[in-house]
This record gives structure tokens, sequence and C-alpha cells, in this order.
């Protein structure tokens, strides 16, 4: 295979992708208006579908905006040869492949973050503002910006300097080291993610004393989970949608309570949401996940190091000196498709897993304040109703608000 047809390979496979998601974005827009079920008719009143409605609208035209210009922006970089630009500039200062594909990624990613902060700011301060969401401000905006880079150049850059290490001293044996790299670094996450990674955008303190904290304990020691560990989150400094999520293992797992959910539901509906959430671990859907996350990445990881010492990913691009860092975007790129698939089932076990819980907190707990706090958090966020079925098989990592109800009926 000649690298000019590779080359336009890779153009076919970004078009087909962007038609592909603007087809279903636009199959999904069509039911922005239908008629709400029955199920599900307490959940808006007239005014606030209207609200709803228009708010889906209004995101649904940005996207359509915000993705073209993305790929338009995309595709030129590739027609004009933007990738052998940077890799000269990182090359120019450098002469490490390690320090090259840092400087080469580093530009690449900051400039591209530069270049959509302004669809960034308008969705946070014009969209998001507009319907009451938005919490932020400018100076918040910019300084989670500021954080995002650093905690990238540190975390992102120091993972992909070992990994380019392991290349380096091992050759295509590169991905066994890799994977397993990958893997410390998720168990990693998973347990300290909360502790170390969120007090840098948000200040977490122990849930207080009283009657939310005592119904909680009660109900988790009735189903034998130890949760020691409870705390809320001022997720209000941003927004005013609801949250909630569990992380760690063992004696570091955590549960962490939005202070929006705190204002938004009841005590009994946010025990009913934990319960859900214990039933996911009661079932083991924490560490399958993480098992089947693991098995995905390390076969990518090995189709990967068949293909890596391949000039022609290189040249694909215009860049004459094959190196790691651009065999990888080509890689990326080529293996979209298998990606697209994997993320399908995915979504799939999810959906599944998702329904389980929802079992487990209706048969321990209570399906009716589930089924409450669920209509609750759907109304706050405004969120779509009657999506579109190709969109939720493709996209949907839990099933509907109205598959959900139905099924705790």
């Amino acid at each position: 295979m000649s690298p000019e047809f590779l080359f336009y390979i890779i153009i076919a496979i970004l078009i087909v992708n962007f038609i592909v998601d603007k087809v279903i974005d636009y199959l999904n827009a069509k039911h922005f208006d239908d008629q709400i079920p029955e199920a599900l008719s307490d959940v808006f009143n007239e005014e606030e579908y209207y609200r709803s409605q228009a708010y889906k609208k209004e995101n649904y035209r940005f996207s359509m905006i915000t993705s073209s210009f993305s790929l338009l922006l995309t595709l030129a970089f590739f027609l004009f040869k933007g990738f052998a630009w940077v890799d000269k500039i990182a090359r120019d200062h450098g002469e490490n492949e390690i320090i090259v594909a840092l400087i080469f990624f580093g530009i690449i990613m900051i400039g591209s973050d530069i270049l959509n902060t302004p669809f960034s700011y308008y969705h946070t301060f014009i969209i998001e503002e507009k319907y009451g969401f938005n919490k932020s401000s400018k100076r918040l905006f910019i300084v989670d910006k500021l954080k995002g880079w650093l905690l990238s150049a540190i975390i992102g850059g120091g993972v992909l300097a070992l990994i380019i290490w392991f290349y380096e001293k091992t050759g295509e044996m590169f991905w066994i080291y890799t994977w397993i790299l990958i893997g410390l670094f998720t168990v990693f996450m998973t347990m300290f993610y909360s502790s170390l990674i969120v007090p840098l955008f948000n200040k977490q303190t122990p849930l207080e004393n009283g009657s939310l904290k005592e119904a909680i304990h009660d109900f988790s020691q009735k189903v034998g989970f130890k949760l020691d560990n409870i705390f809320v989150i001022d997720g209000s400094k941003r927004s005013t949608k609801a949250n909630a999520y569990f992380s760690g293992f063992g004696a570091k797992k955590r549960i962490v309570l939005y202070d929006t959910l705190i204002e938004d539901l009841s005590t009994e509906e946010i025990v009913a949401v934990l319960a859900h959430e214990i039933g996911h671990y009661k079932k083991n859907h924490v560490l399958f996940n993480m098992i089947l996350s693991l098995l995905l990445t390390g076969i990518t990881l090995y189709i990967f190091s068949l293909f890596i010492d391949n000039s022609i990913l290189s040249e694909a691009l215009s860049v004459q000196i094959p190196s790691f860092h651009i065999g990888l975007i080509t890689f990326g790129i080529l293996y979209s498709p298998i990606s697209e698939l994997t993320g399908i089932l995915m979504n799939f076990i999810s959906r599944k897993f998702e329904y389980q819980a929802d079992n487990y907190a209706k048969h321990f707990y209570n399906g009716k304040d589930l089924i409450s706090s669920l209509k609750k958090l759907s109304k706050n966020n405004l969120s779509n109703l009657t999506p579109h079925k190709a969109n939720v098989f493709l996209h949907y990592s839990h099933p509907t608000l109205l598959q959900r109800v139905e099924n705790l009926n």
C-alpha cells in the first residue's frame, strides 16, 4: 500500500465518521418535538417542555457548527501537511525522540484547545448561562484551562514518555509493558482520583451529621456495604446540574455527592440513587468494566505494535522521518472504525448493567424513590426524553429515562 493511498483512506475515514455522526444527530433532532410519553408526562409542565426543546435545539445547532469547524480544521491540517510542519518544529528544538514527541503533542494539543476555546466559552457563558445552568466565573474558566494543561503535561506527558521509552528499549514488545503501565495507572486513578485530582478543581468536605448521613449509613449497613467516606463536592461553583459518584476500592472507596444533588433531591431519593450505585458494586460491574477495558486496550496495543515499524504510517502524513508519535496518530485514525464498534459493545453492556443496578435499588430499597429522583434530575438538566433509537444504540451508556421507568414500575 502506498502512502498516498493510505492518506486518502484516512481522509475518507474522517469524512465518513463525520457524516454518520451528523445523520444520527439529525435523526435525533427530528424527535425533539415528539409528544412526551405518558409515563413521563409529569417530568415537565408545558412551559418547561418548551424550554427543554429550545435548549436541545440550540445545542444541536451549536454542535453542528463546532463539529463542522473541527472537521474543516482537521482536513486542512492533513491536506496542507500540518503534521510535517509541527514535526519539523519539534525536531528543531530537540534531538531525543521522547522530547520531540512531547513537543509535538504539546503543540498539537495546546493549539487545538486554543482554537476551540471560543466555542467552549460561548457554550458556557452564552448557552448554559441562558438556560440557568452556568455558575462559573470567567476567572474560574481560565484557571480550569490552565490547570487542565498542567495536568495533561505532567500526567499525559509522563505516560507518553514512558511508552516511547518502552518502545525504544524493547521494540515491538513495547505493547506488553505499555499494557501493564496502563493497567497500573487505571487502578491507581480509580483508587486516588477523588483524593488527588478532584481537590485541584473542587472542594470536598465530609457530609455533616444529620438525617441524610444516617439514612445512607443505615442502608449501607442493611445491605452489607461498608461505607465510611461520604463527601460533598461544591459542584454549584460551575453548574446547577446535579451528580453523584463512587470512586476507589476497599478502604479507599468513597461516595461524592454534589451539593446541587442534595439541594434538588429528598433524603429518600438520594439514598435510592446510592442504592443504584451500590448495586453496581454488588454486581461487580466496576471490576468487569475495568477488566474488559484493559482487555480491549491490550488488543489495541498489540495490533498497533504490528504496524508501528511501518514507515508508510509516517509517510502518509508527509513526514519523512518515521517516528512513534506520527505512527500513533495515523494508527489512531485508521483504528477509529474498530473503536466505534467496541464503543457500541461497551455501551450495550453498560445499559444492561444499568438495568441490573436499578433492579438492585428497587429490590433492596425503593423503586418509586429512584424513579422520582431520575425524573427530577432529567427535569433539572432539561434532558432529552424522546431520543432516536439509533442515537441510543450508538451513543447511550444508560437506557433512556422511559426505559428505566418502565423497568422499575
